[in-house]
């Protein structure tokens, strides 16, 4: 899920009136009010019990096409992570939302994601080397030109810094070209990672921006949203390719930690240009902007090209 906002934005409930009188004749009779949920600014989410059953109802927003989501590429990657036992079940996947079964769940404390880095990793490769395509391609680069165009389209402008974005974007990309894609998640965000309540087992939802991409950007992303260290970042790589990783994977990983910085304000100043929610996109963008250019301004970025 992209960053919460507070500001009582989610909608009454009987906007899922439409939804459920679909859902009904399969699922069973809603029971009591669907409960809206914190999450995603992009969707919006409700717990509702049907038929005695409980199911998350995703309702999509609207324009999320610009951000590059692509629901069809979301639901075959939803079912295949369920399929794979690191996602809940999907439901029911709709032109306007995805029901998907209800986890009694929590977040995972910082401290215990990244003692569980491994566990995370693990259940990437498991996604990565499965035999599903997705029918879009996820690559920044790409992801890049296509929101400079939006924003143009929209009469907006470019920050300054954009332009260094997309070039430290191209100097990774020549390194660590797309090559062969594989399917990924793409948006390891903190409220991405859940804790099952009755098991503890972790578990990878929000499939939105699933395409077919570079594996090492998952955990590039896994890594610098959820601010994992040296050592965090060694038992990352380690569980992922079950052994000690080698310098070159080491320094694959620091620059898909920038290339998701770069992803991040992009998207940060695409929302600010569509979104009418009451949200500091601009200064989230402005963080990621800031974060990156001082990263590749280090004698370390020079080094992690060569090496990668």
């Amino acid at each position: 899920m992209r960053p919460i906002s507070h500001n009582g934005t989610l909608a009454g409930v009987g906007e899922l009136d439409d939804i459920v009188r679909r859902l009904e004749p399969s699922l069973g009779p809603l029971q009591g009010e669907p409960i809206p949920l914190d999450g995603g600014i992009t969707n919006r989410n409700f717990r509702a019990t049907l038929g005695g059953a409980e199911y998350m109802i995703r309702r999509h927003g609207r324009d999320t096409n610009l951000l590059g989501i692509d629901r069809e590429a979301e639901r075959i990657a939803s079912e295949e992570a369920a399929r794979l036992e690191i996602a809940p079940t999907v439901v029911a996947a709709l032109q306007d939302g995805l029901v998907s079964e209800f986890i009694d769940c929590g977040a995972v404390d910082p401290d215990e994601l990244r003692e569980r880095a491994g566990e995370v990793a693990r259940r990437l490769r498991r996604f990565h080397d499965s035999s599903v395509r997705l029918p879009v391609r996820f690559w920044i680069p790409d992801l890049l030109r296509d929101y400079a165009t939006v924003v143009r389209e929209r009469a907006g402008e470019l920050p300054p810094a954009w332009e260094e974005a997309v070039h430290a974007s191209d100097r990774i990309a020549t390194v660590l070209p797309l090559g062969r894609p594989q399917p990924c998640h793409n948006d390891l965000l903190p409220g991405n990672i859940i804790r099952a309540r009755d098991d503890g087992r972790i578990m990878i939802v929000d499939w939105e921006y699933a395409g077919m991409g570079h594996p090492y950007f998952d955990l590039g992303n896994l890594s610098v949203n959820n601010d994992f260290d040296e050592a965090t970042d060694e038992r990352l790589l380690s569980a992922y390719h079950g052994g000690p990783p080698s310098e070159a994977q080491r320094a694959a990983l620091k620059l898909m930690r920038v290339l998701s910085d770069v992803r991040e304000a992009a998207w940060g100043i695409v929302q600010g240009g569509i979104s009418a929610l009451d949200f500091d996109f601009d200064g989230y963008a402005r963080t990621h902007f800031e974060r990156l250019l001082a990263t590749v301004g280090r004698r370390e970025f020079e080094e992690w090209l060569a090496t990668a």
